[in-house]
């Protein structure tokens, strides 16, 4: 019987937490990035490949595919940057990357998706390319929840800063006005 109200309630349960790391972020998510958000965290909670994965080379290999393969692969790569910059910054360190690679390359798997999707998804993933540093943030505020992790190291906080067009981010917060995503 638990399981099912918690199976039932699992949307509610995720976008408040999604919610509550927005604000805790200081980004103001709109309802589309918010409810993606939300469904990326739940279609990937069993996602044990997630840190394995070579992105770069599954980036590659998505443009090498035509119609709906190169469309969802294109997709997984973008979700999956998108929750190790979120979640798992330290990867970068681990795979000794630069701590924007995950950013920039989520990016433009996200633009690369808006060049070749329908016109209504396009506009999704143009805004989920152009939002990216900020659900990175929300992200980071959500691991940041669990209360055993400090936050990201340096690089990845002047990275991430840069990738949204900010002078310097630090811990879950900007020295800035918060963003805003309409």
């Amino acid at each position: 019987m638990t399981a099912s109200i918690l199976s039932e309630n699992a949307p509610a349960l995720w976008r408040d937490l999604v919610r509550e790391s927005a604000q805790r972020a200081g980004v103001v998510l709109d309802e589309e990035l918010e409810s993606y958000l939300v469904f990326l965290l739940m279609r990937h909670l069993d996602d044990a490949g997630l840190g394995a994965r070579v992105l770069a080379l599954d980036y590659l290999e998505a443009l090498l595919h035509r119609g709906s393969q190169r469309e969802q692969a294109l997709r997984e790569t973008g979700d999956r940057c998108l929750l190790i910059a979120g979640l798992f910054p330290e990867q970068a360190l681990r795979r000794r990357v630069s701590s924007g690679y995950f950013l920039d390359l989520g990016i433009a798997a996200y633009t690369a998706e808006a060049e070749h999707v329908r016109a209504a998804l396009a506009t999704l993933y143009r805004h989920l390319a152009a939002a990216f540093a900020v659900l990175v943030r929300a992200l980071i505020a959500l691991r940041r929840l669990s209360g055993d992790w400090q936050g990201p190291d340096p690089l990845t906080r002047h990275a991430l800063g840069r990738a949204d067009g900010r002078q310097e981010f630090r811990g879950a917060v900007l020295l800035d006005a918060p963003a805003r995503v309409q």
